[in-house]
């Protein structure tokens, strides 16, 4: 089975407490997704609500991916440059299968889905994420295009004494000049 995607879909409460439980469920089996376990879903709703109401101001766009019942199984954000020298490209946010769900290969399809995304935005060049290093996804974004283009030593700070890398990647969308 392969997972139905929409891009931009409406907030409703049934998006939001899926894209919530997933998020809580990821974070609990200890998915990069900016939190550490244990988390609840209330831990999580603050950020979900920034990440809304980035989407009604415009600076933030909301793929999705819905399993075969119909419930919320894979998300990314898509957050556009305010800056008119970085406008060029984009970053991609949030980005998360259903623990339920891995292994199925749907993480390649949420991210081919989100570069052909990228490439209906009009001016976007690139997709930039990052990712935190020492779990072995810098090696899954470059299987699906993405290159390392930069790493920042401890960035992130798991807990007291274990520091992560920050690495930063991008995918080129190898749009032709015109």
């Amino acid at each position: 089975m392969s997972l139905t995607f929409t891009l931009d879909p409406a907030v409703t409460p049934d998006l939001r407490d899926g894209i919530l439980d997933m998020w809580t469920d990821v974070s609990n089996r200890g998915g990069a997704v900016g939190f550490v376990p244990p988390v609840t879903r209330e831990d999580i709703r603050p950020e979900l609500v920034r990440h809304f109401v980035a989407m009604a101001e415009g600076r933030c766009r909301l793929l999705v991916g819905h399993d075969e019942a119909g419930e919320v199984a894979a998300t990314a954000f898509f957050t556009f440059n305010t800056h008119r020298l970085m406008a060029h490209w984009v970053w991609l946010y949030t980005v998360m299968v259903h623990p339920r769900h891995q292994g199925k290969g749907y993480g390649r399809d949420l991210l081919s889905a989100a570069e052909g995304s990228a490439r209906t935005f009009d001016g976007i060049d690139a997709i930039r994420l990052t990712c935190r290093g020492g779990l072995g996804l810098e090696r899954f974004y470059g299987s699906c295009g993405y290159k390392e283009v930069g790493r920042i030593p401890d960035a992130i700070r798991v807990a007291p004494g274990d520091d992560r890398d920050d690495v930063i990647m991008l995918l080129p969308l190898g749009r032709a000049a015109v």
